[in-house]
C-alpha cells in the first residue's frame, strides 16, 4: 500500500475503464453556479477525468451514480471543509445542489458511499498523484543547509485510527493488553517541497513487516539524505542506506556503545550551535557478532535541556528519560558538526505535517472500515496536502487552511484569500527570533 512522486501519467486508469458506460464525468462548468474556489481544482479534474468509469465493470445496466472521480471529490470537499466530518455528512452535502452541479452526479446514497471503497481501486490515485507531483516547486531550502547536495527526506510513521470494526487491527494491543484498532503511516517527507513524496500504509503494530525500519529499507533511493529519529538506529539499515548512495542522520541511544577514532575540531559556528563533540567513530561491539556500519560514521553530540520522558503506559514503559545530549550519527564526513544539528532539528517538520494531516486536515479519524477505504483518504488527503502546495506557493499551516476553509464556504470573498496568499511569509524569522529571546533569556531548546 504505497505510492511514490513518479513520473507516471494517468494512463493506467484508461486502462481499468470500460468504454460502453456513458456518465457524466466530473465537469468544472458543470450547470449552476460553481462551487466558489473551484478554479484552484482546475488542474485536478482533468487528472481525475479517466477515473471516471473506474469499478463499473459490472454495471451492465449502467445504472452507478456515484462514480470514482465524483467519490474523490466528495471526500476532497470532506478534507477542506471542518463541518463535513463524517460519511453521514458527506451524503448529505451531496444532496446540495451546487456540490451536484460541480460533480455531476446526484443525491448518493450513505450505501453507495460504503460500497465505494470496495469497488474502487486505490492505486488508480498514484497516476494524480504522480501528475501533481510534477509540478511541485521547492518551497525554498534553509541557507544554512546548502552544503547539503542530496534530497533532504525526513523518515517517521504515525498511527491512524480505525473504526473498531476493522478486523485487521482487532487483534492489535497495546503493551497494557488493551485492543486497539489502527493503522500505521509511513511516511517519506520532502523538507523543500514540505510534503509526502511517498507514504505506506500498514498494520499498526510496529513490528515485523510493519517496523518501520523494515519499510524504509523496502523503499530506499539513491541521492536521498534520510533524517531520521532513535527507532531506526539499526547499523544494518545504516549499511543498506549507505549501499544504495544515499547518506542518513540518525539520532542513537544514550547508551550506544562506540569507539573514538578521531576527534574533529569544534568551530565557533558549532559551538554556538551547542555541539560538544565532533567524532569519527566505531560503532557497536565487535564480540557481539552482529552486523556493524561497513563505512565511516561520524557522531556529533549536542548539548539540550534535560527533560524526564513522560508516559501514559502503566509501568512507565517509554524510552526513559532523556540526559540532556543528543546523540547524533551520520555516514556524511565533509558537512560541518553544526550542520549535522541542524538536519536533526528539522526532522520535527515530520511532526508538523503528521499534526496538519490529522488535525487539520481531519485525518484523526478514518471514515472507512474498508482498508482500500483508508488508502483512498490517505491519498485524497495527500493530493489535498499537494493543491495546498502548488496553490499558495508556502508551507501549510493552520491558518492558510482555516482560510481556505473560508473561501470554499463562501465566508471569505477571493480577494481576501488572495490577500492572505500574498502576505509574506514570515514564521521563520519569527520563529527564530522567538529562539534568540529564550537564550538571552537563558533557556536553551
Amino acid at each position: 500500500m504505497a505510492f511514490f512522486a513518479h513520473d507516471a501519467g494517468v494512463d493506467a486508469a484508461a486502462e481499468h475503464v470500460p468504454a460502453t458506460v456513458d456518465a457524466t464525468p466530473v465537469d468544472a462548468e458543470a450547470q449552476g453556479k460553481p462551487l466558489q474556489g473551484l478554479k484552484y481544482f482546475k488542474k485536478l479534474l482533468p487528472l481525475l477525468q479517466p477515473l471516471h468509469l473506474a469499478g463499473c465493470d459490472r454495471d451492465k445496466a449502467a445504472n452507478r451514480t456515484l462514480h470514482y472521480d465524483q467519490y474523490c471529490c466528495m471526500i476532497l470537499l470532506q478534507l477542506f471543509n471542518p463541518a463535513v466530518a463524517t460519511l453521514r455528512l458527506i451524503q448529505q452535502a451531496s444532496q446540495l445542489k451546487k456540490v451536484q452541479d460541480v460533480l455531476g452526479c446526484a443525491r448518493t446514497s450513505l450505501g453507495s458511499l460504503s460500497e465505494a471503497p470496495q469497488v474502487f481501486d486505490p492505486d488508480l490515485l498514484l497516476g494524480v498523484i504522480g501528475e501533481l507531483a510534477k509540478d511541485l516547486k521547492p518551497l525554498g531550502r534553509d541557507p544554512r543547509l546548502a552544503d547539503v547536495k542530496q534530497v533532504i527526506t525526513l523518515v517517521d510513521g504515525t498511527l491512524l485510527k480505525a473504526l473498531p470494526q476493522l478486523a485487521e487491527a482487532m487483534w492489535l494491543t497495546t503493551r497494557t493488553g488493551t485492543r486497539h484498532g489502527a493503522w500505521r503511516m509511513h511516511a517519506h517527507f520532502d523538507l523543500d517541497k514540505f510534503v509526502p513524496v511517498q507514504v505506506d500504509l500498514t498494520n499498526g503494530k510496529n513490528s515485523g513487516k510493519s517496523d518501520e525500519k523494515n519499510v524504509l529499507r523496502t523503499n530506499l533511493a539513491p541521492d536521498h539524505c534520510y533524517v531520521m529519529d532513535r527507532w531506526y538506529a539499526q547499523f544494518k539499515l545504516f549499511n543498506d542506506i549507505h549501499a544504495v548512495g544515499s547518506g542518513y542522520v540518525c539520532r542513537i541511544r544514550d547508551n550506544s556503545v562506540h569507539k573514538t577514532l578521531q576527534e574533529r575540531p569544534l568551530s565557533d559556528a558549532a559551538k554556538a550551535a551547542h555541539v560538544l563533540s565532533d567524532q569519527v567513530v566505531d560503532l557497536g561491539q565487535v564480540q557481539s557478532g552482529r552486523e556493524r556500519p561497513n563505512h565511516p560514521v561520524r557522531l556529533v553530540r549536542i548539548q539540550t535541556t534535560p527533560h524526564e520522558k513522560r508516559s501514559n503506559r502503566k509501568g512507565n514503559t517509554g524510552a526513559g528519560p532523556s540526559d540532556g545530549i543528543l546523540r547524533i550519527v551520520t555516514d556524511n564526513l565533509d558537512v560541518p558538526a553544526e550542520t549535522v544539528a541542524l538536519l536533526y532539528e528539522k526532522r520535527y517538520q515530520i511532526e508538523l505535517f503528521f499534526r496538519f494531516f490529522k488535525s487539520l486536515l481531519g485525518c484523526r479519524h478514518l471514515i472507512s472500515s474498508d482498508p482500500r477505504g483508508i488508502q483512498i483518504q490517505v491519498y485524497c488527503a495527500v493530493i489535498a496536502c499537494m493543491l495546498l502546495n502548488l496553490y499558495t506557493n508556502r508551507r501549510p499551516d493552520k491558518a492558510t487552511l482555516s482560510m481556505a476553509y473560508w473561501y470554499f464556504s463562501g465566508i471569505a470573498s477571493e480577494q481576501e484569500w488572495e490577500d492572505h496568499l500574498n502576505r509574506p511569509d514570515r514564521r521563520g524569522e519569527k520563529s527564530r527570533a522567538k529562539a534568540e529571546l529564550w537564550k538571552k533569556m537563558g533557556f536553551n531548546f
